[in-house]
């Protein structure tokens, strides 16, 4: 039985695309993590120098999920196995870099969350983190950033924007950076007031307290960060 020649082309030449999207995005996250680790490095280096006792770690959890520590926070890295395409409607879509060759549109994702280290060192397992960016990558290593504030501001020209050494660097400092200054903030007083003898009760169980830097804040629309 013969393929109709068309169902055949469409199938190698999409398979052969979303591989080399893959492969593009892989090299990618590497150099991620090759970066966050040397970052970390120099880090550690610092608080040596400076005689301070703050935590500086850099964890490797296989192939597509690597975390870093500092201080107080944590940023989790992983990449999805997937290739993906944006939306019709999506704002990247209208570009002229996409109409020009729609392939373009197809992309790997890098996610990177934060979270509280302590959340993971008390084992808080109802704590909440937050999705602070996604990297899309495409084969030809152009890349965007669907992200908050710095992140999301500073890297969303796909035009134009190509992953290398220098702009890794950029990213991961500025996931840093907003990071650091997304403090912790007490929830309103009015959401926390009342609490039924089961919470508390719950509550001595570590497990079941949650903790996250915009509990009870509209974390969605960045309006208190």
């Amino acid at each position: 039985m013969e393929i109709k020649q068309q169902l055949s082309d469409l199938i190698f030449s999409k398979g052969e695309l979303k591989k080399n999207v893959y492969q593009s995005t892989k090299t990618s996250f590497e150099l991620f993590r090759h970066t966050a680790r040397t970052i970390v490095s120099a880090l550690q280096e610092e608080n040596r120098k400076k005689g301070s006792n703050l935590v500086f770690e850099f964890t490797d959890r296989g192939d597509f999920e690597f975390e870093i520590r500092f201080a107080s926070d944590l940023l989790i890295f992983m990449m999805h196995s997937n290739v993906f395409e944006f939306s019709r409607n999506h704002e990247v879509m209208k570009s002229s870099y996409i109409r020009e060759n729609p392939d373009r549109s197809y992309c790997g994702v890098i996610h990177v969350y934060n979270f509280l280290s302590d959340s993971f060192l008390y084992q808080r397992d109802n704590d909440l983190g937050y999705l602070i960016g996604r990297i899309f990558v495409n084969s030809e290593n152009h890349y965007f950033i669907e992200g908050k504030r710095e992140l999301g501001m500073l890297y969303n020209n796909f035009n134009t924007s190509v992953i290398n050494q220098e702009s890794v660097m950029s990213i991961v400092e500025s996931a840093i950076e907003y990071t650091t200054n997304f403090d912790l903030l007490t929830p309103p007083y009015d959401e926390i007031k009342v609490v039924s003898v089961g919470e508390m009760r719950n509550s001595f169980d570590k497990k079941s307290m949650v903790t996250a830097k915009r509990l009870g804040f509209r974390f969605q629309a960045d309006t208190d960060a």
